[in-house]
This record gives C-alpha cells, sequence and structure tokens, in this order.
C-alpha cells in the first residue's frame, strides 16, 4: 500500500515521484467506488491536493455524494455530512458558545463544520445567511463564534454538491461563494455498461465498505505543498493571465474571472502536471483546466446570456488566445 511508504517520502529521491504515486492511486482507489467516471474523479483529485474546494453539480443520484464519502476514506480525512435545509441556521455548522455549570466557563461546541473533508449536501437549499457562514471557513480557514476566532483543521476541503434542476425551495450561491471553490464539476449518468458494473458491484454490499486508505491526512498536507514546487514559466503564467483578462472585455460577460481565478488556474494546472508525472507545467495542462476551474465564475450579460454559455466562452477564448512555447526546468 502506498499509504505505507508515504510517511517515508524521504526515502524517494525525487519529491515529485512520490507525489505522482500517491496521487495516482487515490485516483485508482476512487475509481473502485465510482465507475466509469475516471477524468471527474482526476479533477476531484486535483481540486483537493491543489488545496482548494470543490462543487459538484449534477441531478440527484449519480454519486456525488459517494464521490466525497471515497475521497476522505481514501486520504484518512475527518469527514462530516450536512444536509442543508432552508430551516438550518449558522450556528448549526458553525458551532456554538455555551455556559458550563460545573466550570463556571463558557466552551465552544464545535460544529460539523469542524472537520478535515466536510460535505455540503445540497448547499443551495440553504439560505444566503447560513451560506455566508461558510464564506470564511473556505477562504480564511477559520471560524468566528461570539468573537473568538478558531481555526479549521488542516488539511481543510469543502466539497459541495448541488442539483441544477430543482429550483423550488432553492437560493442560487451567489459570486462570492462561487468564486471561492476551485473547481466545479459533473458526474453525468454512467453508460450502459458501467451501470451494469454498478449493480454486479452493489451486489451484496457497497464497495466503499471495502475501502482503503492510500496515505494519512498528514501526508495530505505534505502533498500539497509538493504541488507548490512543480515548476511553471513565466509564459504559462502569461498564458494564464491573458485567458482570465479577455474575460473581463468579453462583450457577452457581465463579469469575468478575478484573480483568485487565475490563481486556481495557476495551483490546478501544477496539480494536473504532478499527476501525469511531470514537474513543470505545459499550457495544455491549463487548457485542460480552463473551463472546469473557471466557467463557474462567470456572470453573463443578461442581454446575451440566451445567445452562449460560460463555458462555450471560456472555450473560444482558449482557442484565440496564441499559446506559448514554455521551457521546462533547466
Amino acid at each position: 500500500m502506498v499509504m505505507e511508504s508515504s510517511s517515508a517520502a524521504s526515502q524517494i529521491s525525487h519529491p515529485i515521484a512520490w507525489a505522482h504515486l500517491v496521487a495516482s492511486e487515490i485516483v485508482d482507489n476512487v475509481s473502485k467506488v465510482i465507475v466509469g467516471k475516471n477524468e471527474a474523479i482526476k479533477l476531484a483529485v486535483i481540486a483537493v491536493i491543489s488545496g482548494g474546494h470543490l462543487l459538484i453539480e449534477d441531478a440527484p443520484g449519480v454519486g456525488k455524494t459517494m464521490l466525497a464519502r471515497a475521497l476522505a476514506r481514501s486520504l484518512q480525512c475527518s469527514f462530516k455530512r450536512l444536509q442543508f435545509t432552508p430551516d438550518m441556521l449558522p450556528g448549526d455548522i458553525t458551532g456554538t458558545t455555551i455556559y458550563n455549570q460545573k466550570t463556571g466557563d463558557f466552551e465552544f461546541r464545535p460544529g460539523p463544520v469542524m472537520a478535515q473533508i466536510v460535505l455540503a449536501d445540497e448547499i443551495n437549499r440553504a439560505t444566503p445567511k447560513v451560506q455566508s457562514a461558510l464564506l470564511e471557513c473556505m477562504e480564511e480557514r477559520q471560524i468566528s463564534v461570539d468573537g473568538v476566532t478558531h481555526p479549521m483543521p488542516m488539511p481543510f476541503h469543502v466539497l459541495a454538491t448541488q442539483n441544477p434542476i430543482e429550483y423550488e425551495g432553492t437560493f442560487p450561491l451567489p459570486e462570492t461563494q462561487l468564486d471561492r471553490f476551485t473547481m466545479r464539476l459533473s458526474l453525468g449518468f454512467p453508460d450502459t455498461a458501467d451501470e451494469l458494473t454498478i449493480l454486479e458491484n452493489q451486489r451484496h454490499h457497497h464497495p466503499i465498505e471495502d475501502l482503503n486508505p492510500v496515505l494519512h491526512a498528514e501526508d495530505l498536507v505534505t502533498l500539497q505543498s509538493t504541488v507548490k514546487e512543480v515548476f511553471v514559466d513565466r509564459l504559462v503564467s502569461q498564458y494564464i493571465v491573458a485567458i482570465t483578462g479577455a474575460t473581463r472585455k468579453h462583450p457577452a460577460l457581465y463579469l469575468g474571472v478575478s484573480p483568485r481565478g487565475s490563481l486556481a488556474l495557476y495551483r490546478t494546472a501544477q496539480a494536473h502536471a504532478l499527476l501525469v508525472g511531470r514537474d513543470y507545467v505545459l499550457p495544455d495542462d491549463v487548457k485542460a483546466l480552463a473551463v472546469p476551474v473557471l466557467a463557474h465564475r462567470l456572470v453573463l450579460d443578461p442581454a446575451n446570456a440566451h445567445k452562449t454559455g460560460s463555458r462555450e466562452i471560456i472555450g473560444e477564448l482558449i482557442t484565440k488566445i496564441p499559446v506559448p512555447g514554455a521551457s521546462g526546468r533547466v
């Protein structure tokens, strides 16, 4: 098992080689539970090892919750599931301060958000007040309750799900919160062969019950640090900025990508390069992640919203913007 050797990463001469091995093992491990969705699994792993949060948007029953559970179990992280509902209060997720009669002091009772991987199920069913309670957690890695700041556990990742079809009783995520998700992806329905495999795999019990961890949570922090060491040529950085900058001038957009989006594309491109076994980023890494990382950050101009979508706009910009020739590490 990789988990047995991951804590001895220093025994491997090249940290990138260790990180590539571990990241690939995570993808393979999750694939035992989520059948036939290898590309979506890779994107989910890239979001986590780049240190970001993930929004999974799809119809009910396609495996959104199971993907989050499989990731948490593969990483041996503490896991909590939050089922968002319209009557939920901010304190239900962050925790509250209560008076302890025995000690005579006020004590903080942490809420379910104080976990290393938090599944925010049907996040768009919560009121904006509750959704905003996640903002500080996601960006600052801390929560403030009754004027006292409490740090989140490390690592900390929010994997949120929402159903894009159902609108009754839902509250669309504001742009400020969407911008804090590193990536948005969809699983989609399985094809016939994969769905038959799913039926056979769950004949007696669910495969997640047999899923073993690949590495410890503390090794995930090391893996995330290794991602940051992947070399990015300045020309590639300029390519990223050219793409995000073009969204701010596009006639069909009311709001383009923020600098936070540029950084997310930069970091996930590093993770993508590592996953395929390289210690440097190519423009192809940027192209592969531009849509899932940037599309959900765009706000369409109402006058042009019916003509094109955010994914199509990002695809159009990738086609038009010249690709630089980046050099590898010297």
